[in-house]
C-alpha cells in the first residue's frame, strides 16, 4: 500500500485539468437548471436549489480554492461524505440527479487512495444505483432484490476499474523505482570506477616509483661493486707506482708491475661500466659458471694484491638463476674488495656451497678484523659501509641471509646463503 502512495497524493495536490475541475460545476448547473425547468410549477424548488448552491460551495472552499487540502484524508473523507449527502437527498427527490454520478467518481479516483477508493466508489455507485432503480418498488422482496442488484451492477464494474487504476499505479511505482534504483547503481558505479582509475593511477605511479628506486639501487649496487672497487685498486697500484718511483730501492720493472695492473685495472672497470649500462650479466659469468667465475675473480684479485685466496666448490655445481649467481659473485668481489682494504690478512679463503635447496658463499680471512656493532649509519652514509649495506639488499632481496662474523684481531667471516632456484625456473 505504500508504493501507489506518493503518486496518489500527488494525484490530488497537482493542479487538475480543466474537463476535471469544471465537470462537478458543469453537471451541478445542468441538473439544476433540469429541476428548474421540471418543477417551476410546484413545491420543494427552493429547498433543491439551496442544496445546488451548498453543494456548489462545499466543493468550492474544500477542493476547488484549496488544493493543499486534498491531501488531508479527514477532510476529504468528510467532504465526500457530505457532498454524497447531498446528491443522496436529490436522487431521493428527483432520479435525475443520479447523472451527478461521472463527478462523484471523478472525486473518488482523484482524492482517495486504495482501499479507501473502494469504499468512495461503492457510496457513489449505490447513488447512482437508487437513481436508476427509482422505478422499481421497493415493498416487495422482490422489488428489494432487483434495486440491491441494480446497485451492485453499478458497484462491481467501478470496483473492476478501481483496481486496475491501483494496479496499474503500483507497477508504475514499481518501475519507477526500479529505474531510481538502477540510477543510483549507474551513479554508484561511475563513482566506484572513477575511484578505481584514481586507485590504478597511484598505484601505478607507486609502482612506477618503486622500479626507480629499485633501479637506482641496482645501478648503485653495480657502479659499488664494479666501478668503484676498480677505482680503488687503480688509485692503489697509481700511489705503490707512485712511491715506487720515488723510493730509490725499487726498480723499473716493479713500478711497471704497478702501472700494468692499473692499466688492466682500468680497462676491467670500464667493461663493467657498459655492461652495468646494458644491465647485462658480469662478465665472468658470460662465460662460465659461478664456481668458474669466483676461481677467476680470486686469480685476478691475487695477482693484483699478492695475496693467494684458497677458493673451494662442495656439493655439486649446476646452473642457477641469474640474480642467484650475480649476487653470489657480486658479494664475493665486495668482501675481497674490504679485505684488500682493510684486513691486512695473511690468508683468505672462498667456499661455494652447492646444497639441495640452498647455495651458500662464504669469505674469511685472518685480518684485524672489526666490531659489526660499530658499522653505523654515519659510516654507511660516508661510505666506509656501503658495501656491506650493497650486499645485504642484494641477498635479501633474494629471501636469502647475510651473516658478518668478526672481531678486533679475530679476522672475519662473511656468509651468505640463497635459495637455489635453477635456471630453468628463470626462464
Amino acid at each position: 500500500m505504500s508504493g501507489p502512495a506518493p503518486r496518489a497524493r500527488l494525484n490530488a495536490r497537482e493542479q487538475w485539468p480543466v474537463a476535471v475541475a469544471v465537470l462537478p460545476y458543469l453537471l451541478l448547473v445542468l441538473l439544476a437548471a433540469v429541476t428548474v425547468a421540471e418543477k417551476h410549477a410546484s413545491g420543494g424548488l427552493t429547498f433543491d436549489l439551496v442544496l445546488c448552491a451548498f453543494a456548489a460551495l462545499w466543493m468550492l472552499g474544500m477542493v476547488t480554492l484549496r488544493p493543499a487540502l486534498r491531501d488531508n484524508p479527514a477532510a476529504m473523507a468528510v467532504f465526500f461524505a457530505v457532498l454524497m449527502a447531498i446528491v443522496a437527498v436529490l436522487v431521493v427527490r428527483d432520479p435525475w440527479w443520479g447523472f451527478f454520478a461521472p463527478a462523484g467518481y471523478v472525486f473518488a479516483f482523484r482524492l482517495f487512495l486504495w482501499p479507501w477508493r473502494l469504499l468512495a466508489v461503492a457510496a457513489m455507485a449505490v447513488v447512482a444505483g437508487t437513481a436508476q432503480a427509482s422505478t422499481i418498488a421497493k415493498t416487495t422482496l422482490f422489488g428489494v432484490i432487483i434495486y440491491l442488484a441494480v446497485v451492485v451492477a453499478n458497484i462491481l464494474p467501478m470496483w473492476g476499474l478501481a483496481w486496475v487504476i491501483w494496479r496499474s499505479g503500483e507497477q508504475n511505482d514499481q518501475r519507477e523505482q526500479a529505474l531510481h534504483e538502477a540510477r543510483e547503481a549507474n551513479r554508484r558505479l561511475e563513482a566506484s570506477l572513477a575511484e578505481n582509475a584514481g586507485l590504478h593511477e597511484r598505484l601505478v605511479a607507486q609502482a612506477r616509483e618503486a622500479g626507480i628506486m629499485d633501479e637506482r639501487q641496482r645501478m648503485a649496487r653495480e657502479i659499488h661493486d664494479t666501478l668503484a672497487q676498480g677505482l680503488t685498486g687503480i688509485i692503489t697500484q697509481l700511489q705503490a707506482a707512485d712511491q715506487a718511483g720515488e723510493d730509490a730501492g725499487e726498480d723499473a720493472a716493479e713500478w711497471r708491475r704497478h702501472v700494468t695492473a692499473a692499466t688492466r685495472l682500468a680497462r676491467e672497470s670500464l667493461t663493467e661500466a657498459r655492461r652495468s649500462v646494458h644491465a647485462l650479466r658480469p662478465e665472468p659469468l658470460e662465460t662460465a659458471r659461478l664456481s668458474e667465475a669466483l676461481t677467476g675473480v680470486a686469480g685476478r684479485w691475487s695477482s693484483l694484491h699478492g695475496l693467494a685466496v684458497e677458493v673451494t666448490t662442495t656439493g655439486t655445481a649446476r646452473p642457477m638463476d641469474r640474480e642467484v649467481e650475480v649476487a653470489l659473485l657480486r658479494t664475493a668481489q665486495e668482501a675481497l674488495a674490504n679485505v684488500a682494504r682493510h684486513a691486512r690478512a695473511t690468508r683468505v679463503g672462498v667456499t661455494l656451497s652447492y646444497m639441495e635447496n640452498e647455495v651458500a658463499l662464504d669469505v674469511r680471512d685472518d685480518g684485524c678484523g672489526f666490531d659489526p656493532a660499530n658499522m653505523t649509519g654515519e659510516r654507511t652514509e660516508t661510505g666506509g659501509g656501503f658495501g656491506l649495506v650493497a650486499m645485504r639488499q642484494r641477498i635479501e632481496g633474494l629471501s636469502g641471509t647475510l651473516q658478518v662474523e668478526s672481531e678486533p684481531g679475530g679476522g672475519t667471516g662473511i656468509s651468505a646463503c640463497v635459495p637455489a632456484a635453477p635456471a630453468e625456473a628463470s626462464a
